[in-house]
């Protein structure tokens, strides 16, 4: 089974290395799970297709134009643009990868979120993704690294960029200094700091919490090849929490717009 996260993994062994300061990660999972959505809901490929609704990736956030929702789905507005009044699917992805002691940012951004779209429209289904890395040390390339050759960038795309995510153990010794670290206990205390995130039954939509959070584990260190592993060590079995997430976002969907 290919998940839209086995797409991420996938982006990422071609680029070479998990940059968590762009957005591509995020757009290859909220597109991934949008065209699942199409094929999987027919209430929401009609709407889609009829022009009922639109889909856009990156919508500023109510109150705070510099957050922003990463995948959009509602109504437009009069001049064809978002409105926040009228979104229908919302999707927020995360990644606790390169420090998890960040993932108390990452957990605060999601709250914001939440509050924004809930705030705005409370019927409106809300999905979290969050990649949770296993690794214990991964080179930093984008913070340190790539920044090492930032007026020099044809020496790292000839003398770095190939050799990332190839297996070269030599990086590690060559950028010791690039290196950051987690503990072994580090993943289960994240997937224990987003469980906390409120999640809601079906129907309940006066609830202000999230429809889905779907928590992935991947091991991702930018020296050797990114990996989504089956089984993990945290136990999550992505493929049958995608599942049940396409299957309850639809039903839900249709339950909420064409009841």
């Amino acid at each position: 089974m290919t998940t839209p996260f086995d797409r991420a993994i996938a982006a990422i062994a071609e680029a070479g290395y998990h940059n968590h300061r762009l957005e591509t990660h995020s757009d290859t999972v909220s597109k991934g799970i949008l065209d699942d959505l199409l094929v999987r809901c027919r209430p929401l490929r009609s709407d889609i297709e009829s022009g009922v609704i639109k889909a856009w990736e990156n919508v500023s956030a109510p109150g705070d134009r510099r957050r922003k929702v990463d995948l959009f789905i509602g109504e437009p507005g009069q001049g064809g643009e978002p409105d926040i009044q009228k979104v229908r699917i919302a999707i927020e992805n995360k990644s606790v990868i390169t420090a998890h002691r960040n993932r108390t940012n990452r957990f605060d951004d999601l709250e914001k979120v939440l509050a924004a779209i809930h705030g705005a429209r409370p019927e409106a289904l809300l999905i979290a993704t969050v990649l949770i890395g296993l690794a214990e040390r991964v080179l930093n390339v984008p913070d340190h690294v790539h920044k090492f050759y930032r007026d020099r960038e044809d020496e790292f795309d000839r003398d770095v960029l190939p050799r990332l995510s190839t297996g070269d153990a030599s990086l590690w010794t060559q950028f010791d200094w690039a290196v950051s670290r987690n503990s072994p206990n580090d993943p289960k205390k994240t997937v224990e700091l987003f469980h906390r995130l409120p999640v809601r039954g079906s129907g309940h939509t006066h609830v202000r919490a999230y429809d889905f959070v779907i928590l992935v584990p991947v091991l991702i260190d930018n020296v050797n090849p990114p990996a989504l592993p089956r089984p993990n060590s945290l136990g999550i079995d992505v493929d049958a929490e995608y599942q049940k997430l396409l299957s309850q976002m639809c039903s839900a969907y249709t339950a909420r717009w064409h009841m």
